[in-house]
C-alpha cells in the first residue's frame, strides 16, 4: 500500500526513493539512528566508555549528530563534550554559536567554545579583507584552521577521538575534488580509522558518512532541532558547491547512485596500494606532516600576512 508506512503501517511522511520505502516520522528517525549505529559498528569508530569530542558548528549535521550520540549514549556509556570553533564571520557565525550553546545546555553536555581570534590572533573576516589571490579561497583558508582549532580544543580537554557531522554528500564531494585534482593519496587516506592514523594524535570519526545530507536535514526537522538558518556567505567560492549540484542531479535521475559512488571510493581506499608518504615533524607546531612547515602552519602564516597588510 502506498499510503502507509512500509515498516509500521502508520502515516508516511517521507519517501526514500533509493529503497522505495515510505516511512512515518518515528520510523524515519529510527532508521537514521540505526544507520549511524551500523556505520559506527562497521568501522569500529567508538570504544565502550571512551570520551568523544563532537564538533558542533550549529549547522544541521553537527546538531543532529549530537542529538543522535546522546540517544545512543546509554548503550555505549561514552562521555561527550562539544567543541565549537567561531571563525569570526560577521552576521553569520553569531547565530550558529548561540544554537550550539543552547543545544549543549539542553543536553547538559560540556561545551568548549573557542574562536580564531583566541587561537590564532585573527578572524576569518580579517584575513579575507585584503585577499587578492583567487587561489586562496575562503574554504582553503578556513578549513585547515577549523580542523586545527578543533584539535587544539580537544587536546586542551584531553580527548583524542573527534566526531564530526560529515555526511555521505560531503564524503562524495571530497572524493571527487581529490579525484579531479589527481590526489589519489588523499582518497586513500579518507578511509575510516578505528585508531588514530599512524603518526597522528587524533582519531577522527564520521558516523553520518553513509547517510544522505537531505535525510539528516529531514531528521532535524522531524525532531525539532533548530539549526543555522543561513548559508555561509563564502560557500560559492569552492568547486564543492558545483559538485554538490552535479551529484544531486545524478541522484534525482538515478536513485541510489550516491551509494554506488561511495562503493567506488571504498574500493579505491581498500584495494589501491600506495607507497606511504614519509612523515616529518613540522618545525613550527610539532605535529606530524608530509612537509615542514605543515599545510596548516602555511595557512596560518599566509593568514597572518594578509591580516597585517590590513592594519
Amino acid at each position: 500500500m502506498d499510503n502507509v508506512c512500509t515498516k509500521c503501517s502508520g502515516n508516511p511522511v517521507y519517501f526514500r526513493r533509493y529503497s522505495g520505502e515510505r516511512l512515518c516520522s518515528e520510523c524515519f528517525s529510527s532508521s537514521i539512528i540505526e544507520k549511524a549505529r551500523k556505520t559506527i559498528k562497521k568501522h569500529k569508530m567508538l570504544k565502550y566508555g571512551e570520551k568523544i569530542a563532537v564538533g558542533v558548528s550549529g549547522g544541521k549535521d553537527s546538531l543532529a549528530l549530537l542529538d543522535i550520540l546522546i540517544k545512543m549514549q546509554r548503550e555505549n556509556e561514552y562521555e561527550l563534550v562539544a567543541i565549537t570553533i567561531d571563525e569570526g564571520i560577521k552576521n553569520y557565525r553569531e547565530e550558529a554559536v548561540e544554537l550550539a550553546i543552547k543545544a549543549c545546555e539542553k543536553y547538559d553536555v560540556e561545551h568548549v567554545n573557542m574562536s580564531f581570534r583566541e587561537l590564532f590572533g585573527f578572524t576569518l573576516d580579517n584575513v579575507l579583507e585584503n585577499r587578492n589571490d583567487v587561489k586562496n579561497t575562503s574554504c582553503s583558508i578556513c578549513g585547515p584552521l577549523r580542523r586545527r582549532g578543533i584539535e587544539l580544543a580537544a587536546k586542551k580537554i584531553g580527548v583524542n577521538t573527534i566526531a564530526t557531522g560529515h555526511n555521505l554528500d560531503d564524503m562524495l564531494q571530497t572524493f571527487m575534488i581529490n579525484l579531479l585534482s589527481g590526489d589519489v593519496y588523499r582518497i586513500k587516506q579518507s578511509k575510516p580509522y578505528s585508531m588514530p592514523k599512524e603518526g597522528f594524535e587524533f582519531k577522527k570519526i564520521k558516523p553520518f558518512m553513509e547517510i544522505y545530507e537531505n535525510e539528516i536535514a529531514f531528521y532535524s526537522f522531524q525532531n525539532n532541532l533548530p539549526f543555522q538558518s543561513t548559508d555561509c556567505p563564502h560557500m560559492n567560492e569552492n568547486i564543492r558547491n558545483e559538485l554538490r549540484d552535479v551529484v544531486n542531479n545524478l541522484e534525482k535521475n538515478h536513485p541510489g547512485i550516491k551509494f554506488s559512488l561511495m562503493k567506488s571510493m571504498e574500493d579505491i581506499t581498500e584495494n589501491i596500494e600506495l607507497k606511504p608518504k614519509k612523515l616529518v615533524t613540522c618545525l613550527v607546531c610539532g605535529n606530524s606532516s608530509s612537509s615542514s612547515p605543515c599545510s596548516v602552519c602555511k595557512t596560518i602564516s599566509l593568514s597572518e600576512k594578509l591580516t597585517k597588510s590590513n592594519s
